[in-house]
């Protein structure tokens, strides 16, 4: 009798598993669809697969949106050592790669290797010691790899081998991951410059829009940057098209070394460029909009072995709740554009703060 009872209760709680980690899948399913930010959304799926696996290590390769022939990974988490800055790729065209999408399921490294001991992307993978790879499949196509690492399982080796019903439940991870994931690349792939990788003048207006509203509700500072190529035109005439490229992708990757994570860069149109500075005020943006400006005069431009001399006006613009209370986005743009219009009618290659009288208050969107 006793025997039948603790089948029953085995029975009852395999049951309130399955129905908790239901509804763990139905938040794990909220929480992927609610951000389109690329990188927040992977650590999303990283810790949740951390969480519901029990592992301390895990990973996402994702398809390089820009460089579309490499899965690269781009988030790495391990709950005891610090992550390395080493980059990964795998080749797309590794025979791995198809093989993980025909299979459409989770495998050890140890049943890819017996199938390709010679892979590169098995040597790349071997190196990050997996106990898991799973397939992220977005309609029939795969879009990235997910990795587990070691377990958080006390007993024997056998019982930290992953049973079916788990990987069954990181299949369905995976499956809501892959859509997410197919969602935030199109979100990316529409929103940015594909020559300079910034952001599109829209997506910056957007974005800046969503903070100004923070700002004012907490009374926080936000900062803008407008950033002009001086004499642009001197290349492209000079050199060709191809040179006045060269000049936009250094300016543009020279710009992005000198910002913060939360900050947000882009190309404004032609040579200009603006960049958004979270909870920042005016002599702190003055700072970041000086060190850019002498990054990139001092910066050694090569093109076809000319060496040119590149320099920046720059506009800086504030809100501030009390001496700057702007309520559109587009005021505080163009109060920094304002200030860039002071930089070159003074000299060029130079910073200039914009006062606030600069643009009425009043002003309207267009």
């Amino acid at each position: 009798m006793a025997r039948k009872y603790k089948t029953l209760k085995d029975k009852i709680f395999e049951y309130e598993k399955q129905i908790y980690d239901l509804e763990q899948m139905i938040d794990i399913s909220r929480s992927f669809s609610s951000t389109l930010d690329s990188s927040k959304l992977l650590e999303s799926i990283v810790f949740s697969c951390m969480a519901q696996l029990h592992v301390i290590d895990a990973g996402i390769f994702v398809l390089d949106f820009l460089m579309s022939d490499n899965l690269v990974l781009k988030t790495k988490h391990n709950l005891t050592s610090a992550d390395s800055n080493q980059s990964y790729k795998i080749s797309f065209t590794d025979p791995v790669i198809t093989f993980l999408a025909n299979e459409k399921r989770p495998i050890t490294i140890e049943g890819l290797e017996k199938k390709y001991p010679k892979s590169n992307a098995i040597a790349v993978l071997r190196s990050l010691e997996p106990t898991l790879i799973i397939p992220l499949i977005q309609k029939n196509h795969l879009n990235g790899i997910l990795f587990l690492g070691e377990r958080l399982v006390i007993g024997t080796e056998e019982e930290a081998d992953y049973t079916d019903y788990e990987k069954n439940l990181v299949s369905t991870i995976a499956s809501l991951s892959a859509i997410a994931i197919n969602n935030a690349t199109l979100i990316e792939r529409s929103s940015t410059d594909m020559m300079t990788q910034l952001k599109l003048k829209y997506f910056f207006f957007n974005v800046l829009s969503e903070k100004l509203d923070i700002a004012i509700n907490q009374r926080l500072p936000l900062s803008v940057i407008m950033f002009d190529i001086d004499f642009f035109k001197h290349f492209n005439d000079t050199y060709g098209h191809e040179c006045g490229d060269y000049v936009l992708k250094q300016v543009a990757a020279l710009i992005k070394e000198n910002m913060r994570e939360n900050d947000l860069a882009s190309r404004y149109g032609g040579e200009e460029f603006t960049v958004m500075l979270n909870d920042t005020e005016k002599d702190d943006a003055l700072a970041v909009a000086e060190r850019i400006r002498a990054c990139i005069e001092e910066y050694d431009f090569v093109f076809n072995d000319q060496h040119m001399h590149v320099t920046i006006s720059c506009g800086v613009a504030v809100f501030n709740y009390e001496t700057n209370p702007i309520t559109l986005a587009k005021q505080l743009v163009n109060q920094a554009d304002q200030g860039l219009y002071m930089s070159k009618h003074n000299g060029r290659n130079r910073v200039t703060y914009a006062p606030p009288s600069l643009v009425s208050l009043d002003e309207e969107e267009d």
